[in-house]
């Protein structure tokens, strides 16, 4: 018989939060695992009173969706947490945004409603931003319009298997350009594929494809992820929470 560890097991999940927040400034060139180390440490600090796995190495029950590659920042980050005691959203977003370094803002949290499926289930895009400074619009356009007009633009990815090559141009859902300051700013959506498909793997397409180097580094922001609809736009994956939140039970309690 397999060995049990001693004393009760630990108390079960009551309640799934949802959580978005932002990796900006400096941050964005932290690694997911200092992300999630710092957020852990956060939710000791604000009292929130996790639920835990059971077994011998008991874990908070925290689950992080589609983290942000390091390097970019990031207005649509998304976390879903267990909780062994039901608690005010609100309250545990103002206790943790509280608890958490600038540059990691808990922008909102909600209740994961009954019946609407999994968190993760909802992200299949992603909107960026990518600004290129020093590049002349006019140029950004041309190459994009050739990205969009080519049928395959295939980009070696580095992955944890190794190099991969990668048709960027069957994951690119929408490319359009804008000037702003003196600088190109390229607005991309992308579906979520395997391996994901980043900004960087958007400029190396143009860069096969048209020939486009920018002189200086970019600077890349997701703004949102989400379901696709079917004009290609990215929707709010906590919605169908939020339209199922009047019908939780229970009194919910302060942290």
């Amino acid at each position: 018989m397999a060995r049990q560890p001693d004393g009760p097991p630990p108390p079960p999940t009551v309640q799934k939060l949802r959580l978005r927040y932002t990796k900006r400034g400096p941050l964005r060139f932290a690694s997911h695992r200092d992300l999630a180390r710092a957020l852990e440490r956060a939710l000791r600090r604000a009292q929130v009173p996790m639920a835990f796995s059971a077994g011998f190495s008991p874990h908070p029950k925290i689950s992080y969706m589609g983290a942000a590659p390091t390097g970019a920042a990031s207005e649509a980050e998304y976390v879903e947490i267990g909780l062994a005691v039901r608690c005010d959203p609100e309250a545990v977003r103002v206790a943790l945004d509280a608890s958490l370094p600038p540059g990691i803002d808990v922008l909102e949290c909600v209740e994961a409603g009954e019946g609407t499926g999994g968190l993760a289930e909802r992200l299949d895009g992603t909107r960026w931003r990518v600004d290129l400074a020093d590049v002349d619009p006019a140029e950004l356009s041309a190459a994009v319009e050739q990205l969009l007009a080519a049928e395959v633009a295939m980009v070696a990815k580095r992955t944890k298997n190794g190099t991969k090559d990668v048709d960027v141009r069957a994951a690119l859902v929408s490319a359009s350009v804008a000037g702003e300051a003196g600088r190109a700013i390229l607005h991309v959506v992308v579906r979520q594929v395997t391996p994901t498909v980043r900004p960087d793997d958007v400029l190396a397409a143009l860069a096969a494809v048209a020939d486009l180097h920018p002189p200086v580094p970019p600077r890349a922001v997701r703004e949102a992820q989400g379901r696709l609809d079917g004009t290609g736009e990215v929707t709010d994956p906590l919605e169908p929470d939020r339209e199922a939140g009047s019908r939780c039970q229970g009194e919910p309690q302060p942290v």
